[in-house]
């Protein structure tokens, strides 16, 4: 476990010692105390939030509403700063699910999440009330995540699989890191345009050109954080110029990019979830292979 203190904000981040058996599947422990209104940066990723402690962490989100608990948000939770995270002695595993495996485990498509974040306890009933007692039984953040990625694999093993196509176009968004042209993904699974984008937003809940803008975020963002410049940054990440990276990254975060390279939440994502390149084995559609990437 790493200590992590910003502000009056200090986090204990704990990290699986063995991956999830769910490829696309990450999980991270949290504990933080006095957590004040802190930026929820989007992420192209369904993010789950299973509590268990003794608070309760709050999400304030757009319109004035709230959420309280263990909730499920659909790719890009927090897109223009809309969402932010406060609460005090919160205990959490957060879980992100590449949009991939999503609808199986959730037992819905992201797209029915529509961009909100949603109550878990909503989404699966009184199994959302199991989980979080099941988790404050056991005392290791270990046995937190093998109880987690069990129950989580069982739901994946019985829910319905997106088109291999469409997994197909989103692992090849992904490995570019958002540089692949979307133009040219339904000629290359065969498919016409009007079908994959179809199928493509309602198997995982945005649009290809969405995802590819959300990856492309991601990757900046992060390299924002590790230090570099932002004219580097917007130069080798595939962005027109550094004008057009502020503009994307105000619109994903409603800050600037000298402001999110201070983000509080990414620095402890990279804590959680450390960068260690992005590796896969691009299958082509219908064939057997699988992608292992860091959403």
């Amino acid at each position: 476990m790493e200590t992590f203190i910003h502000g009056a904000a200090v986090w204990d981040v704990a990290c699986p010692q063995r991956p999830s058996r769910v490829a696309g599947l990450t999980m991270a422990g949290f504990r933080v105390r006095d957590l004040d209104a802190l930026r929820m940066v989007p992420h192209p990723a369904v993010t789950m939030l299973l509590e268990f402690g003794a608070g309760s962490p709050v999400l304030d989100c757009a319109a004035g509403r709230q959420q309280r608990g263990s909730i499920v948000a659909g790719p890009g939770l927090g897109s223009g700063g809309a969402v932010r995270a406060r609460g005090e002695n919160v205990e959490c595993v957060q879980v992100r699910l590449s949009p991939v495996i999503a609808r199986a485990i959730l037992g819905a498509s992201p797209a029915e999440l529509d961009g909100a974040v949603v109550s878990l306890g909503d989404l699966w009933g009184r199994e959302a009330s199991r989980i979080r007692e099941r988790l404050g039984d056991v005392s290791s953040w270990q046995d937190r995540f093998a109880l987690t990625d069990a129950l989580l694999a069982r739901r994946h093993e019985a829910g319905p699989p997106v088109d291999p196509e469409v997994a197909w176009a989103w692992h090849r968004i992904v490995v570019s890191r958002g540089l692949t042209r979307v133009d040219g993904l339904a000629t290359e699974v065969g498919w016409s345009r009007k079908r994959l984008w179809s199928r493509f937003r309602s198997q995982l809940g945005l649009p290809p050109k969405r995802a590819v803008k959300l990856v492309r975020f991601d990757h900046a963002a992060h390299r924002l954080v590790a230090g570099e410049s932002a004219a580097h940054v917007a130069a080798d990440s595939g962005y027109a110029d550094q004008s057009h990276l502020h503009r994307d990254v105000v619109a994903f975060t409603g800050v600037t990019p000298a402001t999110v390279a201070g983000e509080p939440f990414l620095a402890v994502d990279d804590i959680a979830w450390p960068s260690r390149g992005t590796s896969a084995l691009l299958a082509s559609p219908g064939s057997s292979g699988s992608v292992a990437d860091r959403s």
